[in-house]
């Protein structure tokens, strides 16, 4: 198989790279939005008297849609298109955010009703992300631009999301409080909307790889088909398999250490709260900065390799910093580390999910993935609270940071995980059954998170 060259690269079409720029600012303001909301509901509950157990509650309906949304969505992703699929998923989590503050400032929003439009406006949520990220090859291929280089792009606008998205929901509930930066909240949705309807543009659907029957509409499979052909494929594909169970595992330490013992070891020993804000600063400052690096320099290095020892790298060392005890200059250091290995998890993720993936199963793929991804992020807190109490913080984070680097390096073992390099890209991932190879179809150099590809830490 001969890599592609500079030489050889499609030229840039200059309406592909605006569309592809326009993707990536949708993706971000539509993540921005998210950011909002995870702040503003906590707040609005705590503001009407809620109790710790009503916040948590609302938190829960905040997360559950990932579980559910992702798979039985990406089905209607793959079946209604998706430009369509993201604008529709934007439009919906918008109308479900404005309802709150308009219920609540006129006729009153019970906290039943309020947990129902949270659970709403978290559904389709994931389903929007997935249609966004699964337009990336075609946008990518237009515009001269190598995959691992856009899906970095498009992981890095999530961190960037993240990253300034909390500073901004964080002043707009200080300043307008909770009702009313939720009205800003469902503006970013509607812009994200607005700029896929004006700028990305549509691929003509003689060009999009559908299913071999997808024309013929005597043979046309049901909803529940096309989901079960999403799972076959998850189950029978060797790396698939792999990459779900890694990252399940690695999530759940990943939300024991955010959510749990961090919030514990800043209070117990740092001194509070500012300690942690610096930390989660540095972390995701650091994991922007390498996730849009690393895209550039992607297609030059070994992926699997590159992301066994980079994925350990961001949990192991920082963890094992606040077993030992470290001052905080040590830790914030760790945690920089950390932070820049972590940004190359998701590109080399998502390039090998979308390479693997035939295009006209991407949608319920990723969403099984990024679901299997995430089912265990709710017990991870739980986990982590239950083992400061019982067996001590040191502790905790010092089994977290060992267990980390051991499931991390697993990549190095061989087997099945050598399905992820380049030459190991299956041919019916970019082609549809019977079609003649593309020489100009970006090839191996060229996920959701859940992507999307699995989170990564």
């Amino acid at each position: 198989m001969t890599t592609r060259t500079a030489a050889s690269r499609p030229p840039r079409d200059r309406r592909a790279v605006g569309s592809l720029a326009a993707l990536l600012a949708a993706h971000s303001i539509s993540q921005t939005g998210n950011v909002v909301t995870a702040f503003a509901i906590p707040f609005y509950v705590l503001a009407l008297g809620g109790s710790g157990v009503e916040v948590g509650i609302a938190a829960f309906f905040a997360t559950i849609p990932i579980l559910i949304g992702g798979p039985f969505g990406g089905v209607v992703v793959d079946r209604v298109g998706h430009r369509r699929a993201a604008i529709v998923a934007d439009l919906v989590s918008g109308v479900a955010v404005l309802a709150i503050p308009v219920l609540a400032l006129t006729v009153g929003l019970p906290f039943w009703a309020l947990l129902a439009l949270v659970f709403a406006a978290g559904l389709l949520d994931t389903p929007g992300q997935t249609a966004r990220r699964v337009m990336l090859p075609r946008l990518t291929e237009q515009a001269g631009v190598r995959l691992e280089q856009s899906v970095g792009l498009l992981d890095g606008s999530e961190r960037f999301a993240r990253l300034i998205g909390a500073s901004v929901a964080g002043l707009l509930v200080a300043l307008v409080g909770p009702i009313a930066s939720l009205f800003v909240n469902a503006a970013t949705f509607a812009v994200s909307a607005l700029l896929t309807w004006l700028f990305v543009a549509v691929v003509p659907r003689d060009e999009q790889a559908q299913r071999p029957d997808a024309n013929d509409a005597g043979s046309r499979t049901s909803y529940w088909a096309d989901l079960g052909e999403g799972f076959r494929f998850v189950a029978h594909d060797p790396l698939m398999r792999l990459i779900v169970g890694l990252v399940l595992i690695t999530n759940l330490f990943d939300a024991a250490r955010s959510s749990s013992l961090l919030p514990l070891y800043a209070n117990d020993r740092l001194g509070g709260a500012a300690a942690l804000g610096l930390l989660v600063a540095v972390m995701g400052g650091c994991a922007l900065l390498g996730n849009v690096a690393f895209g550039f320099v992607a297609h030059r290095v070994p992926r699997r390799v590159t992301f066994a020892v980079c994925f350990a790298l961001a949990g192991g060392p920082s963890s094992a910093a606040f077993a030992l005890g470290a001052p905080l200059p040590v830790l914030v250091a760790m945690t920089a580390v950390s932070g820049l290995a972590a940004g190359a998890i998701n590109p080399i993720l998502g390039t090998v999910e979308l390479e693997r993936v035939p295009e006209h199963m991407r949608g319920r793929v990723f969403g099984l993935i990024n679901a299997g991804a995430w089912a265990g992020v709710p017990f991870g807190a739980l986990i982590g609270g239950i083992a400061a109490d019982t067996i001590g913080l040191s502790m905790a984070f010092g089994i977290i940071a060992l267990a980390y680097v051991i499931v991390t390096l697993s990549p190095l073992t061989g087997g099945s995980w050598r399905l992820m390099e380049r030459d190991q890209r299956p041919p019916s991932a970019s082609s549809r059954p019977g079609d003649t190879p593309d020489p100009s179809a970006p090839g191996p150099s060229a996920p959701d998170p859940p992507a999307s590809g699995p989170p990564s830490p």
